[in-house]
């Protein structure tokens, strides 16, 4: 039976990520980047289709785990009958590509079986395995190596891997996974109690910087430190997640490759990490933007590579049978090709606040925000593809040209600042134009709401982003009763917000999927900004209930199945949390020490009647 996904646990060395199961098997890992083709495929699949399982012979009486504090160091201890055993899981940052798993006797004795089952190509190439001369065993199909160093005894059966041993009190079995080309030497061999040491070292440096936030400060540093493990470090790209093709619905086909860079994603885990401090990360993420995007503003894309990468075509994987049976799995991302104007608006917003943050544009920057700006000023009068990336029609969406005025209305402030007179009216005036045209248009008298796209009577939780992006004050009627509506239509089991409605076809794929995490973080900060203080704690510590028991989230929550769905960790819900932790641990201070993570609220309705807002909020 496969396992749930909230029953795993991620690793990972800044580079790519594996996922560690509650029985002791890694069954997804992708070498030697996040976007490579997996050698352990089994979440997708079956074992084999690729993992290494080390796990106690017999069905363990209980088996619980947890992270070292303030690291990516994973402990899962085993108890069964006649001795509990712990087994150490990581990677290693920094040069080279190595995984490793370090079995410690606790108590008594045990009995352990490992199943080591490499298949390169997404699940679908038996390896040439070999012995080398230092005893290591070395598994090779064209360009890549992996190499499994230990003392325990291990031998072929039936194309795998395999061992058992006995593990007494006191002693330690180190297992050592290195990654290289198999046209170069092999890795060469690394100490795993050394390379713990410096592991611990490395997640320890950087996590202790985080700093408090009241009673979520182990939570935010776990989200934190989970943003940071969706880092290349290499380039300094975010992933949305490690993993692919994880479905929306059990038996769906709305499974999706999230082993890239989302823009708009990508801005608000920088938000997040800024806001806390972490400003490194912004500036590495910043040099990579102006890398990645083209000098034609028309060719910007909304998703890229981790390398830049712009073509990133949508394949299937027809040999795996996909997650619980819910084919198909997908390999790249066809909403390369979409148009979305938000994530113009997400970008110059972050940047807006990487400046306030010392990290200024560069000279390619400078240059290039004028295009942008020129080209979204026509550009944002166009139907797009929408936050939602749906497949069906091109629509006028709402939440799109909210974030059009955003890009505006920063802009008018930064030249403002700079000194430009001239260029910051004339960019004040394109962001009122578009404020009042979604005024008009985006907002329905009959049903006393904003819409999800104007002529539409839909609902669509983007909306809930509108005073959380300062186009509107919470305390405005139209904002108050959108957040009513949503909350009547797009609320279940009341704890979470869906997308969209259920009955909505005009994103041309079949109905069905979860609810998106990110969507009732939202909430909660609509909450915090009217004043709703007691509603936002409530819904607040409800959603960090449905973390795992280390602490992570998928996409979405499946309320009535009481499961998560999506792929998996996702960087989206893990700012959500960030940003509402953040602002409930300032529920007491004035309105105008609060704001999102869009950055400063501007005019609302022409006139600065609207706090300033600092907050970050996804």
């Amino acid at each position: 039976m496969a396992l749930r996904i909230e029953d795993y646990a991620m690793i990972g060395d800044c580079k790519s990520v594996a996922l560690v199961g509650r029985s002791g098997s890694i069954d997804w890992l992708c070498w030697p980047r996040f976007d490579a083709a997996a050698c352990f495929a089994a979440l997708l699949g079956e074992s084999g289709n690729g993992r290494w399982l080390i796990a106690p012979k017999g069905e363990p009486i209980e088996t619980t785990r947890h992270y070292r504090s303030g690291t990516l160091v994973l402990e899962t201890e085993f108890r069964t009958t006649t001795g509990t055993a712990t087994l150490v899981d990581f990677m290693t940052p920094g040069d080279g590509v190595n995984l490793v798993r370090i079995l410690i006797g606790k108590h008594g004795r045990v009995d352990f079986r490992t199943e080591f089952v490499v298949r390169f190509d997404y699940g679908t190439t038996v390896p040439w395995v070999s012995r080398l001369d230092d005893g290591g065993i070395s598994a090779i199909a064209g360009p890549e190596r992996l190499v499994l160093r230990t003392a325990t005894p291990l031998h072929g059966e039936d194309l795998k891997t395999v061992g058992e041993f006995t593990l007494e009190a006191g002693q330690s079995i180190p297992f050592v996974l290195s990654y290289g080309s198999s046209f170069q030497a092999p890795p060469p061999a690394i100490g795993a109690f050394n390379a713990l040491k410096r592991t611990e070292e490395f997640w320890r440096g950087w996590s202790d910087r985080c700093p408090a936030v009241g009673p979520w400060t182990e939570a935010v540093k776990r989200s934190l430190i989970t943003l940071k493990a969706l880092t290349y470090a290499p380039t300094g790209a975010i992933v949305a997640a490690p993993t692919t093709s994880l479905p929306e619905l059990i038996g769906g086909i709305r499974n999706w490759d999230y082993r890239f860079c989302w823009l708009r994603d990508a801005t608000f885990a920088l938000l997040g990490l800024m806001h806390l401090g972490y400003f490194d990360e912004a500036r590495a993420w910043r040099d990579w933007l102006l890398r990645a995007v083209p000098g034609s503003p028309q060719q910007v894309q909304i998703v890229y590579g981790i390398g830049g990468e712009r073509w990133l075509p949508e394949m299937t994987v027809p040999w795996l049978a996909g997650y619980e049976r819910s084919p198909p799995v997908r390999v790249g991302n066809a909403a390369y090709q979409q148009l979305q104007l938000d994530v113009l608006g997400e970008v110059a917003d972050a940047m807006f606040h990487a400046a306030k943050g010392g990290i200024g544009l560069t000279d390619r920057g400078r240059a290039l925000r004028p295009l942008m700006l020129e080209y979204l000023a026509s550009a944002w009068r166009e139907p797009d593809q929408g936050i939602w990336e749906v497949r069906g029609e091109r629509q006028h969406f709402v939440h799109s040209k909210v974030m059009a005025w955003v890009a505006f209305d920063r802009a008018a402030k930064e030249f403002a600042t700079e000194g430009s007179t001239e260029a910051a009216r004339h960019w004040r005036e394109v962001a009122d134009e578009i404020h009042a045209d979604v005024c008009e248009r985006g907002f329905n008298r009959d049903l006393g709401t904003f819409v999800q796209a104007y002529g539409s009577k839909q609902l669509d939780a983007g909306l809930l982003l509108i005073p959380l992006v300062g186009f509107l004050p919470a305390s405005d009627p139209r904002v108050q009763s959108t957040v009513r509506a949503i909350e009547r239509r797009l609320l279940i089991q009341d704890d979470f917000i869906l997308r969209y409605e259920r009955a909505n076809h005009s994103d041309g794929l079949p109905p069905g999927e979860g609810a998106f995490l990110a969507c009732s973080f939202w909430l909660v900060d609509n909450y915090i900004l009217q004043g709703r203080y007691s509603e936002a704690r409530r819904l607040f510590d409800r959603l960090l209930s449905r973390c795992n028991d280390v602490g992570l989230l998928a996409e979405e929550y499946d309320p009535f199945a009481g499961r998560m769905l999506g792929n998996f960790p996702q960087a989206y819900s893990h700012v959500g949390l960030i940003c509402c932790a953040l602002n409930l641990s300032r529920e007491t201070s004035p309105l105008e020490a609060r704001g999102t993570p869009q950055g400063q609220s501007a005019q609302a309705a022409q006139t600065e009647t609207v706090p300033n807002l600092d907050r970050l909020s996804r």
